[in-house]
Parts: C-alpha cells; sequence; structure tokens
C-alpha cells in the first residue's frame, strides 16, 4: 500500500476508544500502529485511571478519558475495542461510542458488547468487524471449533448477519464484504501473542482517517499487519515476538511504493 493513496493533506484524525483499568496498552498500541501508518492525528479515549500519563512516551499521541468526553464529531474514523473490558464502564463506552457515524472498526470487547446489543443495528453501517476465531463464535452463537471447521463459512455469516466487513484472523486471515472473500497468506505463528489484534485495528482505522472505503483499507491492512510480523519474525525469530516489534517493518513496508497492495490477497470465493 501506498500512504499517498486516497490520503488527503491532513492525513486523517482517528479515535481509539477502549483502554479499560489495567488494559491501557491496548489502545497505546493500536494508537502507535496509526501513526506508523501516516495518520495525521490519533487520541486514545480511556479510562480516567491512566489517560492523563498513557502518552508520556509517545507525545504524538493525545488522550482523553471518559465519561465526561463530547468530541465524537472530531474522528474521521474510529477503532472501537482494545482493552475495552466488559464492566459497566465499557459497556457506556461502547453505547456512547454508537452515536459516531462514519467508519468504524469493532475488535476484541467491542465484538463482545456487539453480539450482546438487543438492538439491531443497520447492516450498512460503514465498520469493519475483526474477530479471532473465539470471537467469531461469539457473534454466530457456535463453538469454536464449528468455526474452524469452515473458516470461509463463518466469515461469510458475519458478514451476512452483521454487515460491512468482516475479517476473521488466525491462520490464513479471511477478509470478506458483501461480494467476495479474500485470503491473506502472510503470517507466522509468533503472531499469536498479546497485541497483535490491536495493531491491526489500529492499521484498519488509520487507512479509514486517511479516506479509504472499509474493504479497501481491510484487504491493504491484513497483509501489510502479517507481512510485517514475517519480517519481524526473520530478524529476531519466532519465539518472545512482541506486537511492538512489527511498529518498525510497519514503517518500512508502508513507504515502500511497489510491492504490496491487493495482489497480498486471493479471492477465494464471490458471492
Amino acid at each position: 500500500p501506498q500512504q499517498s493513496a486516497g490520503v488527503g493533506a491532513e492525513a486523517g484524525r482517528l479515535l481509539i476508544a477502549g483502554g479499560n483499568e489495567g488494559m491501557s496498552g491496548a489502545v497505546r498500541l493500536a494508537g502507535e500502529a496509526a501513526l506508523r501508518l501516516g495518520t495525521g492525528l490519533v487520541r486514545l479515549l480511556s479510562h480516567p485511571s491512566h489517560a492523563s500519563w498513557l502518552n508520556l512516551s509517545r507525545p504524538e499521541l493525545m488522550t482523553a478519558s471518559f465519561p465526561g468526553f463530547d468530541g465524537w464529531q472530531w474522528p474521521q474514523a474510529l477503532v472501537l475495542g482494545p482493552g475495552l473490558g466488559r464492566d459497566p464502564w465499557a459497556q457506556a463506552l461502547f453505547e456512547a461510542a454508537l452515536s459516531f457515524q462514519g467508519p468504524v472498526v469493532i475488535d476484541a470487547d467491542g465484538l463482545y458488547w456487539l453480539s450482546r446489543r438487543q438492538a439491531v443495528l443497520p447492516a450498512e453501517r460503514p465498520w469493519v468487524l475483526t474477530p479471532h476465531p473465539g470471537e467469531a463464535a461469539m457473534l454466530l452463537g457456535c463453538s469454536v471449533a464449528e468455526v474452524e471447521a469452515d473458516r470461509l463459512a463463518a466469515v461469510r455469516a458475519i458478514q451476512r448477519q452483521y454487515g460491512g466487513v468482516a475479517v476473521l484472523k488466525g491462520a490464513g486471515s479471511l477478509i470478506a464484504d458483501e461480494r467476495r472473500v479474500s485470503l491473506c497468506h502472510y503470517g507466522n505463528p509468533g503472531m499469536a501473542s498479546g497485541g497483535m489484534g490491536d495493531l491491526l485495528s489500529g492499521i484498519i482505522g488509520a487507512f479509514m482517517a486517511q479516506g479509504l472505503a472499509p474493504v479497501r483499507a481491510a484487504t491493504l491492512a491484513v497483509p501489510l499487519h502479517a507481512l510485517a510480523g514475517d519480517k519481524a519474525a526473520g530478524a529476531g525469530g519466532m519465539l518472545g515476538l512482541l506486537a511492538s516489534d512489527l511498529l518498525s517493518p510497519l514503517r518500512t513496508l508502508i513507504n515502500q511504493k511497489d510491492e504490496h497492495d491487493n495482489q497480498d490477497v486471493d479471492p477465494v470465493a464471490g458471492r
């Protein structure tokens, strides 16, 4: 992907909402990934217990705390869910965030609250859902074994039920919109560690804040994230691979002009 493709002069404004008590790292990782992808302004909306110091070692990030946040008109895209949690504070933040009508990435416990929500949300909302197999099973009301037995059917079912774009993470991540499903060939077992999904949500959100449509953002972000993981593993090995190890190769890859675009995912099924 090229930073210039679909990017306005401002380079976008992204809000990342989550980071409950004890889980500040999730929004921080998503925010750093978005910065490395060239997003102009990134704000982390998180729990008051840590919001004031969350950016001490990364001053390029802005912060805000919930409750009391009234800036839902500020972002051009929203990432909802990293480190969100499942307590009343998390539910209140999730419901408040749904007032934002622009493009949204829903990840992690944002998917939990989406699966439990009583009121049906319009399927045409411009969002990307990024479940791992356990979250996919929760969204579909089935077992993880059933998801893994037919990942193609699972990602199509999530997209049909919830709309938007569905990304089923794991070995051979799948990206589905209403027309087709695509497969990513990159990635390695070392990426099965905490924080990797937060990075991916930040990358997708970065592309959407910079003006790309949800399906375009997802089909660029998934292989870029996986390839950064492969490069990081190649440099130091898969064992002990950390999500933050991907930040440097992400910056390198996004500045390459001609290698990584939609050829990095293959259509595996049409509608």
